[in-house]
């Protein structure tokens, strides 16, 4: 809550779930989302299946929406900032990113290429365990996206880094362009639908 409340002044998603179906490509991150969230989950496995959805999963773990992947980053545990500021460094250096909605709804982007200038691909590979060909094959494949939705859960919120976390899929999905778009967004999946519902 903390991370997306700095970022966007909110807790809340930035895209309803129904949007989840109609994306060009999914990043889902700490979420073992057809266990967890199984409407959420079957939403994510049609969206690749019948809307041609690409679908990027970054989780230590072989969880079932692996197997509907086209890239499934296996990082170390804890290294979460580790690999989202490698695909940030990727689509910077790349010249990737949108350089008009950062200029026109963003702040901070010098700070932040700062900060990623040292992740490098064979940093990132180093820390997170992560190969850094498949690092850079996820950062061109997200990048590439008209619209791009960011899913992430309780594997990424609770560690002692769960804010930072957070704030950097919000940089992620912002340096892309990809926050106030149909199809597109940060999307937290919450451990109870109460919170769920009230975010």
């Amino acid at each position: 809550m903390a991370g997306l409340a700095a970022a966007f002044g909110s807790g809340a998603m930035t895209n309803s779930i129904a949007e989840i179906e109609h994306t060009d490509v999914i990043l889902a991150t700490g979420t073992n989302t057809t266990e967890n969230h199984p409407i959420v989950g079957m939403m994510v496995k049609r969206a690749v299946r019948f809307n041609g959805a690409k679908l990027i999963v970054i989780d230590p773990r072989e969880i079932d929406l692996v197997q509907y992947a086209d890239i499934w980053l296996r990082q170390k545990n804890g290294t979460d900032v580790a690999v989202l500021n490698g695909l940030m460094h990727v689509i910077i250096k790349e010249n990737l990113y949108d350089k008009k909605y950062v200029d026109e709804r963003t702040e901070g982007f010098i700070a932040l290429q700062d900060v990623l200038e040292k992740y490098t691909p064979e940093y990132v590979e180093k820390i997170s365990g992560v190969p850094e060909e498949d690092l850079k094959k996820a950062a061109r494949l997200y990048a590439g996206a008209n619209k791009a939705a960011i899913l992430y859960a309780m594997g990424i919120t609770q560690h002692i880094s769960g804010t930072d976390n957070v704030k950097s899929v919000a940089n992620l999905a912002m340096l892309c362009g990809n926050v106030g778009i149909e199809g597109g967004g940060v999307n937290p999946l919450r451990g109870q639908n109460n919170v769920q519902g009230a975010c």
